[in-house]
């Protein structure tokens, strides 16, 4: 793969200089150290903005899934302007509302919700439950009847749609975990309409990650559509329809997503007294990222250079979780003679790689920007192999600033204990 021709947004060279959002990407490698997480908020505030117009027609309420990147500094951002949010287990409940979401715009989803979750986010009165299950629904029921409130729930379907994506991140086909089957989808529904202790109020379709295609979420229009209009001809009219996420975005291979046409698609879904809701996340943040890594070591090997770098799989799981491929870009421009490297971590893994790239001869301290990283980035990182999580650090303005402290070797035990009292 060779370094990108066209840099994403918001990533310019300036004085041979990488900067994302005006801000100098070589002299916060200095400050901050690496390997090192950057967002750029107005990238992803443009991108809800960009996103809002697209959709201006329908006006769906917009829920951020906070899973494709949690920082509180980001979601302060889109609660502020508007956003709702997705969130899927009680963890990131808690960072919603720390984050500033208000409950009425917060959609709580996920396959395996406890007892304890569903009574936090019903007493905190979230929005509504996206509920995967029978056997959830009648907890949840159960949960409602204890605590005296009637909980809002929206089923989840699986509608059996190929959206043409990795095998690892499609959601929407019979084969799949999530949503329920057309039959005991109805089922659900049916039963929350009849429950004292629950509101039927919406049906859920979410068929995985990037998706390029808008005839899939045509197909997803037409099979909601039918199902709300089953029910309605029972009596049970549904409030709103969520068409999940799942939007594309472009690694560097030139895929394209034209937000406006899937817009046109799910368009035939809004009616007088239904709303629709849209659950983007990666669509938000993934472009307005970057992981920034050092060159360690040049090693040679056979027919191969391997060029170790300081971020491993533990950094950024994608590469080794999906063979995802993220574009690599030097933070300062070289003249140097390009050469073909295999970019690995320092991880005791074979598949920690980040890929093979043509780039300009580095040298030991050179300093590389992984592009893309915005989604599924920290979220997904551990603390592998006794590596500490990296800084993040949010731009505004220009202007760089810490949002996350690098962990330290003493947060690798944080919470241990090496005694016992008998």
């Amino acid at each position: 793969m060779r370094a990108p021709s066209r840099l994403p947004e918001g990533l310019e060279y300036r004085g041979g200089v990488l900067y994302l959002g005006g801000a100098s990407l070589e002299a916060a490698a200095r400050r901050f150290g690496t390997p090192l997480y950057l967002y750029s908020g107005d990238l992803v505030l443009s991108r809800f903005q960009a996103l809002r117009l697209a959709f201006a027609g329908i006006r769906p309420l917009i829920c951020y899934a906070m899973k494709a990147n949690p920082s509180l500094a980001l979601g302060r951002l889109l609660a502020g302007a508007g956003s709702g949010v997705e969130v899927v287990s009680g963890g990131e409940l808690w960072l919603a509302r720390r984050a500033g979401f208000p409950p009425d715009r917060i959609l709580f989803s996920g396959l395996g919700k406890t007892q304890g979750e569903m009574a936090e986010a019903l007493e905190g009165g979230v929005l509504s439950f996206n509920v995967e299950s029978l056997p959830e629904l009648e907890t949840l029921e159960r949960v409602a009847e204890r605590l005296k409130r009637r909980a809002p729930v929206s089923v989840r379907v699986n509608p059996d749609i190929d959206p043409g994506t990795h095998c690892h991140i499609t959601t929407g086909k019979a084969s799949n975990k999530f949503g329920l089957p057309v039959p005991d989808a109805l089922s659900a529904f049916r039963m929350a309409a009849r429950s004292p202790h629950l509101a039927a109020l919406g049906l859920h379709v979410h068929m995985g990650s990037q998706i390029f295609s808008a005839e899939a979420y045509r197909r997803e229009a037409r099979f909601l559509g039918a199902l709300a209009g089953r029910l309605a001809r029972e009596g049970l009219p549904v409030r709103w329809l969520d068409v999940g996420g799942g939007l594309g975005v472009d690694y560097g291979d030139g895929k394209r997503l034209d937000t406006r046409s899937v817009a046109r698609a799910v368009a035939s879904l809004a009616a007088p007294g239904r709303r629709i809701i849209l659950e983007p996340g990666r669509f938000l943040v993934a472009e307005a990222g970057v992981l920034l890594t050092r060159v360690l070591y040049l090693k040679p090997s056979g027919r191969r250079t391997f060029a170790v770098v300081d971020a491993g799989m533990n950094d950024l799981l994608r590469p080794a979780l999906y063979g995802a491929r993220h574009p690599v870009a030097p933070v300062r421009q070289g003249g140097g003679r390009k050469a073909a490297y295999d970019i690995v971590g320092p991880i005791c893994e074979s598949s920690d790689r980040f890929g093979r790239f043509r780039l300009p001869e580095p040298a030991p301290g050179d300093v590389w920007a992984v592009l893309m990283a915005g989604a599924y980035g920290f979220s997904m990182g551990s603390q592998y192999n006794g590596r500490p999580r990296p800084a993040e650090v949010l731009i505004r303005d220009g202007r760089a600033a810490l949002i996350r402290t690098r962990e330290r070797y003493a947060d690798l035990a944080r919470g241990e204990k090496t005694t016992s009292k008998r």
